[in-house]
């Protein structure tokens, strides 16, 4: 067992810091002894971890995998040894995290907020905004974020649960424009669209072969502010594409009706992301533990 430990360390280094050389600096040893470690592990493994090159190095595709799970058994390892040396299990410390402003307020912060009340050695410095912030820039320990996330080696990320959406209109718009009876009967009818001037989002639907189809409905509203995008819809303003949670309250008071629903409207996922590291923080975890139990009952509306 012990020998499977051997060379992951010095592996794990060259990728996380680019180079054979700087891993050598940051381990304090020669660059010819990390390259042994590594054509060491290679033969044990028998495939290769790196593609070489003359002036570089990048990782193989079964490098890439290996390297997934190597950091994530390293971090468990110095969880464990760092709660043995400490003690501390208890979360502690400032936890700062970001969120989308409405699904924040909704969703994460109830959840962090009663996280805190429980642990009496831990805070909470929580911004809301709906772009996209740099972690490790910002000094972020958790963000939510909602969507398809992108391709990131720098990022960890554990889905929360699928934000059920669904397309939604005042009954004074359907009196006037009649109610939608297919995807395509879409194309007659007006939409009110989230996005910013360079950008807005297609309706992502399921059409009656299964298959995913991104709807674009006319519109002369562009708004980046679901609320916004909520009132303008009960003012009968158009056809709007929302998160059931946000609804909720306006479908049981009449004010909005369904137009298509889940079984024709794909949902998004939502996930928490960090930082990669080798020790995941106990105040992180339990941030990442209790928005994993939480969010999807919140988000039933």
């Amino acid at each position: 067992m012990g020998n499977r430990l051997v060379g992951i360390d010095v592996f794990v280094e060259v990728v996380d810091s680019g180079s054979f050389s700087r891993a050598a600096q940051r381990l304090g040893l020669t660059r010819s002894a990390v390259a042994k470690s590594v054509a060491r592990l290679e033969q044990r493994l028998d495939t290769r971890l790196f593609q070489r090159t003359t002036r570089s190095q990048t990782l193989t595709e079964d490098g890439l995998a290996f390297h997934e799970r190597c950091v994530r058994a390293l971090g468990e390892l110095t969880a464990a040894e760092a709660s043995l040396r400490t003690g501390k299990h208890e979360p502690s410390g400032a936890l700062r995290v970001a969120a989308p402003v409405l699904f924040g307020r909704h969703c994460v912060a109830p959840l962090l907020v009663d996280l805190v009340g429980r642990h009496s050695r831990l805070t909470l410095d929580m911004s809301f905004g709906d772009l996209v912030v740099d972690l490790v820039a910002e000094g972020i320990d958790l963000a939510v974020r909602i969507g398809e996330l992108p391709d990131s080696s720098s990022l960890a990320s554990r889905q929360l649960g699928v934000q059920r959406m669904a397309i939604w209109a005042a009954p004074s718009y359907l009196a006037r424009h009649g109610r939608p009876t297919d995807l395509a009967a879409l194309a007659d009818h007006v939409g009110i669209l989230y996005g910013r001037a360079d950008r807005d989002f297609p309706w992502r639907v399921r059409d009656e072969d299964g298959r995913v189809r991104d709807v674009r409905v006319g519109s002369r509203l562009r708004l980046d502010d679901l609320e916004a995008i909520v009132e303008a819809a009960r003012s009968g303003a158009g056809l709007a594409w929302l998160p059931c949670w946000l609804v909720a309250r306006l479908t049981r008071d009449k004010e909005l009706e369904l137009v298509l629903g889940g079984e024709q409207v794909l949902g998004t996922p939502v996930h928490a992301v960090w930082a990669h590291t080798r020790y995941l923080p106990a105040k992180t975890r339990a941030a990442i533990d209790a928005l994993a139990a939480g969010v999807p009952a919140l988000m039933q509306g």
